[in-house]
């Protein structure tokens, strides 16, 4: 029924454009993910109030999810959101995309609904500050276990390491998984992940899992600090297969015997947020639509080269249809 089923955090990303002494100023760590409380959230908006913004549904599995659909996959996304303004964007944003969800009109307990303030500055570079607001209280009943036992990949996001809660339904899915012979997959998320959340972290890969995402930096912190070549040969204890994105360098693809470089292209970077998540979203989609990992990979790289060329973490739905009409036109010149 579903290509992929992912669980994550529901975040509505603001994006503000930014220099590097902006940042300074407002004493936020560049280029990194820091989790804050509901007062220093405010408190940096306000201080931005008169900075460009724009407002998207969000959180790392969700982009990943949305461009599934936006590939023409099929898609289900386990979340929290409260029953308040800003849930209901959320709510209605994954509906447009033609994501399935436990989320619904009815359903929405009172709170606040998390927000991701995303920074980016002139050299590309993203940096985020986030409020988890209610999405921190996800937890087992959030999961739909038939919609999960109908889908090619669960798909588990790492920033779900910090919450106890959230590490739970982790646990259960990986659970329901097993029974319907559900393929995992997990990203890291973040560095900030790796080197603060460490043990959440080992508690979701614990066992092994089936499909591992990370860049680069993520996935040699994850092996204590060593050199990439090092960082591959501790991968492949984990993860029967896995992708490390390298920026313009392209990707690294291990599919269970061989690990193969796909080159980067060619493009003018403006904005990295997202690159990441839209990078998963169409290796999976291409997993689950018949392609080997070589050409996922390429399909992949392809489409997070073009998101970078793009301000947002998303792209319109034409253009990510343009991009799989490329790459079938360059898999079949």
């Amino acid at each position: 029924m579903y290509d992929v089923y992912g669980i994550g955090n529901a975040l509505v990303d603001i994006e503000y454009a930014v220099t590097v002494e902006e940042l300074r100023e407002l004493e936020i760590d560049k280029g990194v993910m820091t989790l804050v409380d509901s007062a220093r959230q405010q408190a940096v908006m306000q201080a931005l109030q008169d900075n460009p913004q724009r407002r998207s549904c969000g959180g790392s599995a969700a982009n990943s999810i949305i461009a599934v659909t936006q590939l023409g996959g099929s898609a289900f996304y386990s979340c929290r959101v409260a029953d308040d303004d800003v849930g209901t964007f959320y709510f209605e944003d994954l509906l447009r995309h033609g994501v399935a969800t436990n989320v619904a009109r009815d359903n929405r307990d009172a709170g606040v609904t998390g927000t991701c303030l995303v920074f980016v500055t002139p050299d590309a570079d993203r940096t985020m500050n986030t409020h988890l607001g209610i999405t921190a209280e996800l937890a087992a009943r959030d999961l739909a276990a038939d919609a999960l036992g109908a889908a090619r990949f669960l798909y588990i996001e790492g920033y779900l390491a910090s919450s106890e809660t959230a590490r739970a339904a982790v646990r259960q899915a990986r659970e329901l998984a097993g029974e319907a012979d559900t393929e995992v997959a997990i990203t890291l998320s973040d560095p900030n992940m790796v080197e603060y959340f460490r043990d959440g972290l080992d508690e979701m890969l614990d066992g092994g899992v089936d499909l591992l995402f990370a860049n680069e930096s993520e996935a040699c912190m994850l092996a204590g600090g060593t050199p990439l070549d090092d960082a591959l040969a501790y991968l492949k204890r984990l993860a029967k297969r896995f992708a490390i994105t390298r920026g313009p360098q392209g990707a690294l693809v291990f599919d269970g015997r061989d690990t193969v470089e796909i080159p980067g292209a060619k493009v003018t970077a403006v904005d990295t947020v997202g690159a990441g998540d839209m990078f998963a979203g169409a290796f999976l989609y291409g997993l689950a639509h018949g392609m080997d990992c070589v050409e996922a990979g390429s399909l992949a790289v392809r489409a997070s080269a073009r998101l970078v060329t793009h301000y947002g973490p998303r792209l319109p739905t034409a253009q990510v249809q343009q991009v799989l009409r490329d790459h079938a036109r360059a898999a079949n010149p």
